[in-house]
């Protein structure tokens, strides 16, 4: 079955999809095809930041069809190897939040309003 992925680095977000069965470093390779970094110079972390094991399947870290869908992929975290040949903190860019609605907008406020009309 099909595990939708989400996958995070700062503020890069890659979307991709791949068997239960596929490999971290299969996962790697698709990656690189997106950003040009060798699966050697990639870190994967799991939901609990846990470092991915290239040999280990995604099944290992408990990504399944069953919790990694297409309406709510899995997020896995993703590092780069810096020129130096240290690792860079693994870092994911919270989203931002939509500012509030105005009052007019919030759903239940205007019927009042239109029973007076």
């Amino acid at each position: 079955m099909d595990v939708f992925l989400m996958v995070r680095r700062k503020k890069t977000t890659i979307f991709l999809d791949a068997k239960e069965t596929t490999t971290v470093l299969d996962l790697k390779k698709m990656i690189e095809g997106i950003t040009k970094k060798s699966p050697s110079d990639q870190q994967l972390f799991n939901k609990d930041d846990i470092l991915m094991e290239d040999d280990k399947n995604l099944c290992d870290y408990g990504l399944t069809s069953a919790v990694a869908k297409a309406q709510q992929p899995a997020e896995i975290g993703l590092a780069f190897r810096c020129e130096d040949g240290s690792w860079e903190d693994q870092e994911k860019t919270p989203y931002s939040n939509p500012p509030e609605l105005p009052d007019v907008m919030k759903p239940g406020q205007d019927t009042a309003s239109q029973a007076d009309a």
